[in-house]
């Protein structure tokens, strides 16, 4: 009798134990084979779903995933689209409007309203991130009592006339969603041609602030036919009066230009100081200083003296930061979306949706 009992207590714990051995085979079968869910939510629209195995800077993904309050100036609540208090400047008024209505008028301003879809949409994005950012960052607009202003120097520019259904699709399909970096709006910077190698921040914008990672120097598409001679290659000439002037509003007092040279060099090769008559200065400031549509960009392949001028040679069109709109268009043109344009330029960054 206990021969018995003792036999059927063995055969008992055996069993047990294969079926514990099972259950965790199986469990561990299903883990490993059902795939993560399919969403965008939370990284840029048209990238893939992201490895799950960890690497150095996979801290940084998910500080960036954070999605940023509304900025308090706004008084809204999270989740709902905000209005905006807009000064008109060409009217000398303000106007309260939807945050998307605003973004519609700045949109046809800063990119032509026939070019692809998806190059609109990536600006539309990145346009809705620099109002927040605008107005996160410093409460309200210099004008009155308004959140933003349609003053181009201030702001974004503003043009309400060239709004179509191409410029209302892209805001509509882009509605709410925003830029963001370790849990704030990322900086929203844009020009039109980069000449094929974006700069950072500190090259480009001489930006006082530490370089934010996620612009650094790409290169970029900037090779369409329909890019205009003027911005592919171009040159400036101005007269020594005008330099010194500009230099004069740089806290740069000079009575004559004798010699000019270009100083450092950034990453992407742009002029990051410029020498007159050994006295250097910022390449990004003085560009500002004697007119950013003459002087169209820091990526300089001469500056010389001739006679009572002074000749600058380049090569295209902005301070080089963030997107090139021109290569968005290229590669808007080749099928990619707005989120794969976003991610080239804007490394690391996630896009979420602030509103539905």
């Amino acid at each position: 009798m206990n021969k018995k009992t003792s036999y059927i207590k063995i055969m008992c714990v055996l069993v047990i134990m294969a079926l514990v051995v099972g259950c965790t085979a199986l469990t561990r079968r299903d883990r490993d084979s059902v795939p993560e869910k399919e969403t965008r939510e939370g990284r840029p629209l048209g990238t893939k779903r992201p490895s799950t195995q960890k690497d150095p800077g996979d801290s940084t993904r998910q500080q960036a995933s954070k999605k940023p309050s509304l900025p308090k100036a706004l008084e809204a609540s999270e989740g709902q689209e905000p209005s905006l208090k807009v000064f008109i400047n060409e009217e000398n008024r303000v106007e309260e409007m939807k945050l998307e209505d605003y973004i519609k008028n700045v949109v046809a301003g800063e990119i032509k309203n026939d070019w692809p879809d998806e190059a609109i949409k990536a600006q539309a994005i990145i346009a809705r991130t620099f109002v927040l950012n605008f107005i996160d960052e410093k409460g309200q607009s210099k004008y009155g009592k308004a959140h933003v202003s349609t003053d181009v120097e201030e702001a974004q520019a503003w043009n309400p006339e060239a709004v179509n259904e191409k410029i209302q699709k892209a805001v509509q399909d882009t509605r709410g969603l925003v830029m963001v970096y370790d849990g704030k709006f990322a900086q929203g910077w844009f020009h039109s041609n980069a000449a094929g190698k974006t700069a950072t921040a500190k090259e480009g914008l001489n930006y006082k602030k530490e370089n934010p990672p996620y612009i650094k120097m790409v290169d970029s598409p900037d090779d369409s036919t329909e890019i205009p001679d003027d911005e592919a290659s171009w040159e400036y000439r101005a007269s020594k009066a005008k330099v010194l002037e500009a230099l004069k509003s740089m806290g740069k007092s000079l009575k004559d230009i004798n010699s000019v040279s270009i100083g450092q060099k950034g990453e992407s090769g742009r002029a990051v100081t410029l020498s007159f008559d050994g006295t250097e200065v910022s390449a990004p400031d003085f560009r500002i200083a004697i007119g950013s549509t003459e002087m169209k960009s820091t990526l300089l392949d001469a500056v010389e003296l001739q006679g009572d001028q002074v000749v600058f040679k380049g090569r295209g069109y902005g301070h080089g930061v963030g997107m090139s709109q021109w290569g968005a268009y290229k590669m808007a043109k080749e099928g990619k979306k707005a989120g794969d344009i976003i991610a080239h330029y804007f490394q690391g960054v996630t896009i979420e949706k602030m509103w539905d």
